[in-house]
């Protein structure tokens, strides 16, 4: 048997050692953070009325006014999936599942508001970034910093999961649209 080391600072591949993997956790617990915390708000606007939302009426009719049948009903669907997805991204909780609940509100999203450019005030620009950061937490996984590190079967994340989500995503928010008039 061959053992074979490498100088210290280099990775596996010869080239230069940036960053430790606990830098990629960190960075990772920040995006978590910071679009959890995002979306669960906007679920809890939709949901309660708080942070200025329109609360279950308020939102209700603006989905019927945008196509969706049974307005209030698509309010609670939308509200739950993103008090529950941002939360679930927020601990790193079942991250795939949660990043594709995330991701498919954002594609919903980005149907309703598309027409008006890329950019604010009545563009997408928004909706894309939370759509991709989810996208891209699906994919990644949660870092070791997270609930999931203590669940069998998700302690160590696999790019198949990720994938699965994604497209579990994709498919149902296309389900979705298809009931919007």
């Amino acid at each position: 048997m061959t053992v074979t080391t490498r100088p210290a600072g280099t990775t596996a591949l010869g080239g230069p050692e940036v960053s430790s993997p606990h830098a990629y956790d960190v960075g990772l617990l920040v995006l978590r953070l910071a679009l959890g915390l995002t979306i669960a708000a906007h679920g809890a606007q939709k949901l309660f009325g708080w942070f200025g939302g329109g609360g279950l009426e308020g939102t209700g009719q603006f989905f019927t006014m945008s196509g969706y049948p049974s307005g209030k009903a698509m309010a609670v669907v939308a509200g739950l999936t993103e008090t529950l997805g941002g939360l679930g991204l927020l601990f790193g909780l079942l991250t795939p599942l949660a990043g594709a609940a995330v991701l498919g509100t954002m594609i919903n999203a980005l149907a309703v508001k598309w027409g008006g450019g890329f950019f604010a005030p009545e563009g997408v620009e928004y909706e894309v970034l939370l759509a991709a950061g989810a996208a891209g937490l699906a994919l990644t996984g949660p870092g070791r910093l997270a609930v999931d590190r203590y669940l069998p079967g998700l302690k160590e994340h696999r790019l198949v999961y990720g994938v699965i989500a994604v497209v579990l995503a994709a498919a149902l928010a296309g389900l979705v649209l298809l009931i919007r008039n």
